[in-house]
C-alpha cells in the first residue's frame, strides 16, 4: 500500500483548498441537456447482461470522439477507454451497463418497450430497473469534464463500461479477458451507484464493508411418497424441508456474532403437486448474505451440515440424503478502503456540502465493483458510492407516511435522473482530480 501515500497525501491537501466546485458544477449543467437527451435513449433501450451491444458500441463512440484510445469486446460486451496524461497514478472508473427482466410501468414519455428473453426462457419485457442508465450517463459527463480539463490532472484515466453487474458476471469476465494485463493496472477503482432511499442529489458512503457476500444455494430434499391418508408408509419431504426451513434461522440467530451482519433466506419452497399425495421431493432455493470471508463460511458450511442433520432426525436412509449445491460464482462482498474513502469523501463534502454528503449504514444487497480489489488486494484501493435518486416531493410524502417509495429493481422505480447524473458526474470528476493533481 505504500505506493499510495504520496497521491494520498496530494489529496488530502486538495480537500483543504477552497473549492472550485461552482465552475465544475455549472459546466456540468451546461451539458446536462445534451446528457439528458442520451439517457432517454439509454432508458428507452435497454439491454439484458452481456447482451449490451448497442449501448456499448453508442458509448464508445462517444469516447473515442473525446481522445480516448478505446478498446471493445472486453469480457464480451464490456468497453475499456484509456486516456494517459503524463506520470502519475492510473485512476479506474466504472459504469454498468446492462438492464432486468422487468416489465416497466413508469409511465415515462420515454419508458422501455424492448422485449428480450432471458436465460428463463421466459420472453419479458426490458427495464433500466436498478438506474445503470443514470451511471452511464454521469460517466459520459465525467468524461467529458475530465478530457476537456487535461491540465488539472496528470497520470493515466482508465474508464470502463461493465456488462453484466445484474447477474453478478461482468467484472470477472473484463478481469479474465485481461483488463489488469492488456491494460494499466488502476491504483484507485470509482464508481457510484443510484439510491432509491435517499432523497435525489445526496450523496451516501460506507467506509469498509459496504456491500455483501451474495451466495445461492439449491437444496434438493429427497422423500418417500406415497398417499396422504397413509403417512406412515412414507417419509414426508415437506416436513423434513420445512424442519430444514426453520433451522437454518439458528444460523443468523445463534451461530453468527450479532455484530457481524448476516442473512439467510429462502425465497423459493416447492413440492407437490395435489392435494392428497406426499411427494417423493421437495426443493429449497436460498440466498446467503454475508460480509467476511469467516462468515460467509461458517453460513455455508452450517446450512450443509442443517440439511443433512435434519435428514438423519427424520429416519431417512444414507442414500436419500439432502443434496446442497452452492454455485460456484459468486458475488464477493464490497470493501471500501476506509482511509481512502473518507479522503475522497472529504473532497466531495467540500464541493457540495456537509448537508449532502454523509456516511450511511451498509447494505446487504451485492454488487461485483468488489472483483475489481480482490483481482489486485494489494495494490488498488476502491470506492463505490450511492447517489440519492428519489425526487424530492415524493421523499417528503414518503418521510410523512403518505406516500411509499419504489425499490431498485422495482417496475415503477423512476429517480430524478438530471440529479442522479450531475452529482454522479460531479463526484467522479471530483475524484479523479483528487487522485491526479498535477505535479508542481
Amino acid at each position: 500500500m505504500t505506493r499510495h501515500l504520496p497521491f494520498l497525501a496530494a489529496a488530502l491537501a486538495v480537500t483543504a483548498m477552497p473549492a472550485h466546485a461552482d465552475e465544475l458544477t455549472q459546466d456540468i449543467a451546461a451539458d446536462m441537456p445534451a446528457l439528458m437527451e442520451l439517457y432517454r435513449d439509454l432508458h428507452a433501450h435497454p439491454e439484458l447482461s452481456f447482451e449490451e451491444h448497442r449501448t456499448a458500441k453508442l458509448l464508445a463512440e462517444r469516447m473515442r470522439k473525446l481522445g480516448f484510445v478505446v478498446t471493445e469486446g472486453v469480457g464480451k460486451t464490456g468497453v475499456v477507454s484509456v486516456m494517459t496524461n503524463g506520470a502519475g497514478p492510473t485512476v479506474m472508473l466504472r459504469a454498468d451497463m446492462d438492464g432486468l427482466p422487468v416489465v416497466e410501468q413508469t409511465g415515462l414519455a420515454f419508458a422501455s418497450k424492448q422485449v428480450a428473453t432471458p436465460a428463463s426462457g421466459v420472453t419479458t419485457g426490458v427495464m433500466h430497473a436498478c438506474g445503470h442508465d443514470t451511471h452511464m450517463t454521469a460517466f459520459i459527463g465525467a468524461a467529458q469534464q475530465l478530457a476537456a480539463r487535461k491540465d488539472e490532472w496528470q497520470g493515466t484515466l482508465v474508464m470502463i463500461l461493465q456488462p453484466a453487474e445484474e447477474i453478478g458476471l461482468g467484472a470477472k469476465a473484463m478481469l479474465d479477458d485481461g483488463l489488469y494485463t492488456r491494460f494499466p493496472k488502476p491504483d484507485y477503482a470509482v464508481a457510484f451507484h443510484d439510491a432509491a432511499q435517499f432523497p435525489a442529489g445526496m450523496v451516501g458512503y460506507s467506509p469498509g464493508f459496504a456491500l455483501a457476500n451474495v451466495d445461492s444455494v439449491d437444496i434438493t430434499v429427497p422423500g418417500i411418497g406415497g398417499h396422504g391418508a397413509y403417512p406412515h408408509t412414507t417419509r414426508d419431504p415437506v416436513v423434513l424441508a420445512s424442519a430444514i426451513v426453520m433451522k437454518l434461522q439458528t444460523l443468523v440467530s445463534r451461530e453468527s456474532s450479532p455484530l457481524d451482519p448476516a442473512v439467510v433466506t429462502v425465497g423459493s419452497f416447492h413440492a407437490g403437486a395435489k392435494h392428497n399425495i406426499i411427494s417423493d421431493e421437495a426443493k429449497l432455493q436460498i440466498t446467503v448474505r454475508s460480509y467476511s470471508d469467516a462468515s460467509r463460511k461458517l453460513l455455508l458450511d452450517g446450512i450443509s451440515r442443517i440439511a443433512r442433520g435434519e435428514a438423519i432426525a427424520a429416519g431417512m436412509p444414507e442414500d436419500k440424503m439432502p443434496v446442497v449445491m452452492i454455485e460456484e460464482e459468486y458475488t464477493p462482498s464490497t470493501y471500501n478502503d476506509p482511509e481512502f474513502t473518507e479522503t475522497i469523501m472529504a473532497g466531495l463534502r467540500t464541493r457540495l456540502g456537509d448537508a449532502r454528503v454523509m456516511q450511511v449504514p451498509s447494505v446487504m444487497g451485492g454488487e461485483d465493483f468488489s472483483q475489481f480489489k480482490r483481482a489486485a488486494p494489494d495494490d488498488v484501493q476502491s470506492l463505490i458510492f450511492w447517489v440519492g435518486g428519489v425526487p424530492q416531493d415524493l421523499y417528503d410524502k414518503a418521510q410523512a407516511g403518505e406516500a411509499s417509495l419504489p425499490s431498485l429493481h422495482s417496475p415503477f422505480w423512476a429517480p430524478d435522473a438530471e440529479k442522479v447524473i450531475a452529482t454522479g458526474a460531479e463526484g467522479m470528476v471530483s475524484a479523479a482530480l483528487q487522485l491526479m493533481p498535477t505535479q508542481g
